[in-house]
């Protein structure tokens, strides 16, 4: 990031390189749309480097990406829900099953995990955001609590309510 700061344009390929697929992986779980997804970060590179300058050092460049990509995509799923008839059709890309499986266990992981992203998916906003920042992201709760401008205290009661939400739709 400093590279690109210091007007050396290269720098922002290396990041994409780096990034992108993290992101798209962030944001389809978000959105659960992979074209949407690809768009978004697509923007949130863009923001990168229009506001490059206000980048601040001492914070980690995926906190600060997190929090473009993460408002971006609740600005498009505030649009979506406002023009459904425009809105691109409901996916989520299914993980590769573990090959060790036999054909029979990997049907039924499969099945699990499609009802866990559709539960995710169902989570409010505010839930669904640190439960994918936090499982699928890896990132600490106080990076979360950076990315969406909130408290590390916050982050962990609202994981707290999303794991007890997850568990009254999976019936755990």
């Amino acid at each position: 990031m400093r590279r690109l700061q210091t007007g050396e344009d290269k720098g922002l390929n290396e990041l994409m390189d780096r990034w992108r697929d993290p992101l798209v992986n962030y944001l389809i779980r978000y959105v659960g749309h992979r074209e949407d997804a690809i768009d978004i970060a697509q923007e949130a590179f863009v923001r990168v480097y229009r506001n490059r300058q206000h980048f601040q050092a001492e914070r980690t460049f995926s906190t600060w990406l997190y929090s473009i990509a993460t408002n971006l995509a609740r600005n498009h799923l505030r649009w979506r829900g406002r023009h459904p008839d425009r809105a691109g059709r409901f996916e989520l890309k299914l993980e590769l099953a573990d090959s060790r499986l036999t054909p029979s266990q990997e049907l039924v992981a499969t099945e699990r995990a499609d009802q866990v992203r559709h539960a995710v998916t169902n989570l409010p906003a505010n839930l669904r955001e640190v439960v994918l920042l936090f499982y699928y992201q890896h990132l600490t709760h106080a990076e979360i609590a950076a990315t969406l401008k909130t408290t590390p205290k916050a982050v962990e009661i609202r994981l707290r309510r999303s794991r007890s939400r997850l568990e009254a739709l999976l019936k755990i």
